[in-house]
């Protein structure tokens, strides 16, 4: 093999790694021993015989060479493969060339004991490790088991023999070219399990496929599906995982009987072994093998793909509504991400807030899916329903043809052996609707009081009591109101408005915004992002109460209900009152004088601000906070400023309430709120008060019988 020439084509292949818009994040390097290394790795795409030994250099600073099929090495791949380090599976110097490595120590090794891509990760049968491929089925291959198992060996015979049998040893290393025993001594072979996972799996026509067609007259099915794929994953973008697992430990191989038996006899022709220790050797090989097939899959990177495919194929009926399914795949992605509880590992898309699944799939990661599973015929639309098409579903997968024909069961097969992710997908997949209705608002109420005392936890003035969320139950699940408060206000604010619907017989829940009701200090590390996943688990505790909701709020509370109206499809309604539509609406007994703005403004853009808080009189202070921190103001200017292109696009009925004599909030800002709302369905009222929360205190109730007829009509 020639080294010179590996180098210069590893710098080819990390250009082409540089061209690939795929994101690769490797995990585990420091699981990386010094010594030899053989990395046992899933095989699916083409690609990874070309890129994975790259960045094992990159980790290593040491060449890894890998196997390949023997069928690859025609033509001009041949020279290609030999010259990025492969060598064929049937080479005669195969297992010579690899063990002098993994004695000296000059090369690692990739070998994947799959044998062949696994297309379509069907990689279980029969409760065992059972490969499908084109060919047929197979075990997976125990070479890297078997070869690591008789380069200790032989170095420790060797070593054991070197002062009693030099000239045995002497011959034996010059048949492996090696010089001398110090080569390879204090050295120890390890295994190292790694699994590569893909996120999406996409098939479909790519610049790499189109150049094929172009320039060849009939392209082979089989290339065409690798190009589709591939070509896919490596141009248009596809997240690939590396989890690279701790060294799998067989030292106790050479204290065996077996083996010290043999060890105790000289060393004669050292690259044969003895029947006995030969099966004894085969054996062990085949047991290694099972350890480390478990602790690549074991490492497969769950993505939310993974959770939808296997709730389409557990769930038991032919008919599941798609907020069903998004209910079920929340309530799995919330289980999983506890990582001390299932102990796999989660894509990055999973550790994130997964409110958006139960609101307005912002990410599309539901809307993606069920268009790929609507694309491929496996699911269709009807009267509301997603309906499974079980034929297609089931049907038995090509092996060129899987991940283009069935791609839902490529990610099925993937996480099967994940044992105790698909225990939890079953039984989430089995509950009936009303129950994980449950169990989505009891989560999300129990995570609001955690968050809630967590966040008291570092507050050495907070009143807990005052900040608490509070739900109202009412008589009927028809109709359900979400109110929320102002901005350095609590729930308690908006009470007075709440008791007056609830006895309408509506139910009611009154969030508490992120930062709020514990105190500024708290408030100035949150970001309005934070305000936004507030409100809009609010709303996800209300749609699994009631069959329909209406969202408002008052001040920045009736701009955080008009954000998520603007990207929710099913609302009954929604109401603001004496909204704000810029930062300069703010009155400067509320919000900082001009000229004092601009100077905190000029700091911020230094990154020299300190952890500033300005004084203000509270309209009621029994609720709000009696200082304003900077950041906090900032926050609220920032999404004040991008609420302004998301208001075309609410589109369900709207109330917009101010008071002519605001003494907070200028009402020439809610006018243009209106204006702007996309709805034709609107409203505007100015009403006669002088004070800036309007929903409670004196002459309320003209407020609240508005906003019930409001509702009422809404609902």
């Amino acid at each position: 093999m020639n080294i010179s020439a590996y180098f210069t084509t590893g710098f080819a292949i990390k250009a082409l790694a540089n061209l690939s818009k795929a994101n690769v994040v490797i995990h585990g390097e420091d699981n990386i021993p010094s010594g030899p290394t053989i990395f046992v790795i899933n095989h699916f795409t083409r690609l990874e015989t070309l890129l994975i030994p790259a960045y094992i250099y990159s980790l290593t600073q040491k060449p890894a060479f890998s196997l390949a099929s023997d069928i690859l090495f025609k033509g001009g791949l041949a020279k290609l493969l030999d010259l990025v380090g492969v060598i064929s599976t049937k080479d005669p110097d195969r297992d010579k060339i690899i063990i002098k490595s993994l004695l000296t120590g000059s090369e690692n090794w990739i070998i994947f004991p799959e044998g062949r891509m696994v297309k379509t990760k069907q990689i279980i049968g029969d409760g065992k490790f059972l490969i499908s491929h084109a060919q047929g089925k197979h075990e997976p291959h125990t070479g890297a088991a078997s070869l690591a198992l008789r380069a200790e060996y032989i170095r420790a015979h060797l070593l054991r023999w070197e002062k009693e049998k030099p000239e045995n040893i002497r011959k034996f290393l010059e048949n492996y070219e090696v010089e001398s025993l110090d080569e390879i001594r204090g050295k120890s072979t390890s295994i190292v399990p790694v699994n590569l996972t893909y996120y999406p799996i996409r098939a479909k026509d790519n610049m790499a496929s189109q150049f094929a067609i172009r320039v060849m007259k009939e392209v082979p099915e089989r290339m065409l599906e690798e190009l589709m794929t591939e070509g896919t994953m490596l141009f248009s973008g596809v997240d690939l995982d590396i989890h690279i697992g701790k060294p799998i430990a067989f030292d106790e191989f050479n204290q065996s009987e077996v083996v010290q038996r043999n060890l105790a006899k000289p060393p004669g022709d050292t690259t044969q072994f003895p029947e006995r220790l030969d099966r004894y050797m085969r054996g062990k090989a085949n047991e290694l093998m099972q350890v480390y097939m478990k602790a690549i899959y074991d490492m497969t990177t769950v993505n939310h793909e993974h959770l939808f495919a296997s709730f389409l194929e557990l769930y038991p009926y032919a008919r599941i509504g798609e907020m069903g399914l998004r209910r079920r795949v929340y309530l799995a992605a919330k289980k999983i991400s506890e990582k001390d509880t299932m102990g796999c590992n989660i894509h990055k898309s999973l550790k994130e807030n997964q409110i958006h699944l139960l609101t307005d799939d912002r990410y599309k990661k539901v809307e993606n899916f069920v268009e790929l599973a609507i694309e491929k015929n496996l699911l269709l639309k009807k009267d509301g329903k997603l309906v499974k098409i079980a034929t297609n579903l089931k049907n038995f997968l090509q092996f060129h043809r899987g991940r283009i024909d069935n791609p839902i069961k490529v990610m099925v097969n993937e996480v099967e052996p994940l044992l105790k992710v698909r225990k939890l997908i079953r039984s989430i997949a089995w509950q009936p609707d009303f129950l994980i209705k449950f169990r989505v608002v009891m989560s999300l109420l129990d995570g609001e009081k955690k968050n809630y005392l967590e966040e008291c936890k570092h507050c050495r003035d907070a009143e807990i009591e005052s900040g608490d969320p509070f739900l109202l139950l009412g008589s009927t699940r028809k109709l359900g109101v979400v109110l929320i408060h102002s901005y350095l206000s609590v729930p308690e604010e908006v009470k007075e408005l709440a008791r007056y619907l609830n006895k309408q017989g509506l139910w009611v829940y009154a969030p508490r915004l992120a930062g709020h009701g514990t105190s500024p200090e708290d408030l100035a590390t949150k970001d309005y992002s934070d305000w936004q996943h507030s409100v809009e688990k609010a709303y996800a505790i209300m749609s699994n109460i009631c069959r329909k909701v209406v969202l408002g709020g008052v001040s920045i509370g009736g701009c955080l209900a008009l954000d998520l109206a603007s990207r929710l499809k099913n609302l009954a309604g929604v109401f603001a009152v004496c909204p704000p539509q810029h930062l300069k609406d703010y009155s400067t007994s509320f919000m900082p004088e001009i000229d004092v703005w601009q100077r905190i403004l000029t700091k911020l853009k230094r990154d020299d601000l300190e952890e500033d808080y300005f004084q203000f009189k509270s309209e009621n202070p029994y609720v709000n906070y009696d200082k304003n921190p900077v950041l906090g103001v900032k926050n609220v200017g920032s999404f004040l400023e991008a609420l302004q292109g998301e208001l075309a696009n609410v589109q369900h009925p709207s109330l917009i309430l101010h008071a002519d004599r605001d003494p907070v909030v200028d009402s020439k800002g809610s006018r243009k709120i209106y204006e702007e709302l996309g709805t034709e369905k609107k409203e505007y009222v100015l009403m006669n008060f002088d004070n800036h929360i309007i929903t409670s205190g004196e002459d309320s109730k003209r407020v609240h019988k508005l906003i019930g007829s409001f509702i009422k009509d809404a609902g």
